[in-house]
């Protein structure tokens, strides 16, 4: 799988890429849902946030959640939040299927990479269970590092870090 190919040209016109709204709720739902049933969510993921998106994500002016919408219909999300003053976390991140070969999910993180350096955080870090190369290479191209892989629950969780001192 490739996530470095852009949309088709016929598609690309109507990406949009924008600030989640209640009536996203069903959308957000089921590409949470998705991502749980391909098994790339914890188990013990409660996804509390996913149903409480405004609560998780609009409680602080730093925090955000974007979809990404394609002829009328969220087909991706990102979120982030921060539990520390100066570390932001990326979350969330999930393309439907059938568009995971387009430069969508790239789009969507730099989206959130751009909102952590507005908002003066020195780091940003993310976590996934996906595996495969197309997922290094994403994350390295937007300057994350991979920290670490450790497992949990019989599953790779890698681990990236990106560094924003100065910028």
């Amino acid at each position: 799988m490739s996530l470095t190919q852009p949309p088709s040209p016929e598609t690309d016109t109507d990406l949009i890429i924008r600030s989640y709204r209640i009536e996203d709720q069903p959308a957000v739902s089921r590409l949470y849902t998705d991502g749980l049933l391909s098994g790339q969510i914890a188990p013990n993921d409660t996804g509390a946030d996913v149903d409480n998106v405004l609560e998780a994500y609009f409680d602080h002016d730093r925090h955000h959640f974007w979809v990404c919408e394609l002829e009328g219909g969220v087909v991706g999300m990102i979120g982030v939040g921060s539990d520390e003053r100066d570390t932001a976390e990326i979350r969330r991140l999930r393309v439907e299927p059938r568009l995971q070969d387009t430069d969508i999910a790239q789009q969507l993180a730099e989206t959130a990479v751009g909102h952590c350096k507005k908002h003066g955080f020195l780091k940003v870090r993310l976590d996934t269970r996906y595996k495969g190369d197309a997922v290094f290479e994403l994350f390295s191209r937007l300057g994350f590092k991979h920290n670490r892989t450790k497992t949990l629950n019989e599953k790779d969780l890698h681990e990236f870090y990106l560094d924003l001192y100065g910028e």
